[in-house]
């Protein structure tokens, strides 16, 4: 099954020519997750080749113009394209009222239906489950409300082993028992434990996605051991006053919740516009979480 994320957007505030600011996409099961929306983000759903119209639910971490700017016109161009499907939108209950005032000042309503669901906050959250996946918001430390949100795989069924399914005459009512992690007793009366015909699911896997927040070990709990981390490094370590000063975090703070929280993979962006060069932001939080990457615009990441 798909569980991957492609990285629209890895800067901060202000964008580059090679560096849009905030956008995520999620694909669990060619299920389209849009984390953040940023100005300019349905140029790059464009650009690195997404069908925008498969875009189911849309998650926005704050109101900082550098991660919801962009909303709104991604939401015209859906109807202009005609768009029929539903649309679900989880987002700080301002957000609501920007959306209508948008929308009512240019005369548009909407050709699909718009469903919008508050975040409050408060703390850990499950703010959306369906079969395969559920979504749990958490509180950030930053200068607005903010939350982080965390995407986990449901667990799977077992997987019976097709070279058994011949030779021991299974029949088809008995697949979905054995699916359930039953034995199966034969015709002639022999049991067969589960395990013996059965594989075990694949792992459940997991995407933390923790933008604009100050060092705050409050969201170890909420992350640990999770497969791949995004966490924000807006400034290297010389410069963790202005982090501090600006409820940001530095590439040391973000590799150190990740050696903290014993994840899998550290993925650090919401680079300021400052650092043309991002290997020096590299090598900082790889002196303390090896197994860290960049997150790059265009670069799809099979979790």
């Amino acid at each position: 099954m798909t569980f991957s994320l492609t990285i629209l957007g890895s800067n901060s505030a202000i964008p580059t020519l090679t560096r849009n600011p905030s956008a995520h996409l999620l694909n669990v099961n060619e299920r389209l997750f849009l984390i953040d929306c940023a100005e300019g983000t349905q140029l790059q759903i464009r650009k690195f080749h997404v069908h925008f119209q498969r875009i189911q639910r849309i998650f926005i971490s704050h109101l900082h113009g550098d991660h919801f700017f962009g909303l709104v016109g991604l939401l015209n161009s859906l109807h202009l394209l005609g768009r029929k499907e539903e649309l679900h939108i989880y987002g700080p209950p301002l957000l609501k009222e920007i959306i209508d005032l948008q929308l009512g000042a240019s005369k548009t309503t909407l050709n699909y239906p718009l469903f919008f669901y508050p975040l409050s906050f408060a703390g850990y959250e499950l703010i959306y489950g369906d079969d395969k996946v559920t979504v749990h918001s958490f509180p950030l430390l930053h200068s607005v409300p903010t939350v982080g949100f965390i995407f986990r795989e449901k667990k799977q069924e077992r997987r019976i082993r097709k070279d058994l399914l011949a030779e021991l005459k299974i029949p088809v009512t008995e697949m979905q028992n054995l699916k359930r992690g039953r034995d199966y007793t034969d015709e002639r009366g022999r049991v067969f434990k589960n395990e013996e015909i059965t594989l075990d699911p694949p792992s459940q896997r997991s995407y933390a996605y923790c933008t604009d927040t100050a060092y705050t070990e409050a969201i170890l709990p909420f992350i640990r051991e999770c497969d791949l981390l995004y966490h924000e490094t807006t400034f290297m370590q010389n410069m963790a006053a202005s982090a501090k000063e600006k409820q940001h975090s530095t590439t040391i703070e973000a590799a150190t919740l990740a050696k903290k929280a014993n994840v899998k993979k550290l993925l650090i962006g919401h680079f300021s516009a400052r650092y043309d060069d991002l290997l020096p932001l590299l090598e900082e939080a790889r002196s303390v979480f090896p197994n860290t990457i960049l997150a790059e615009d265009g670069i799809t990441i099979a979790i």
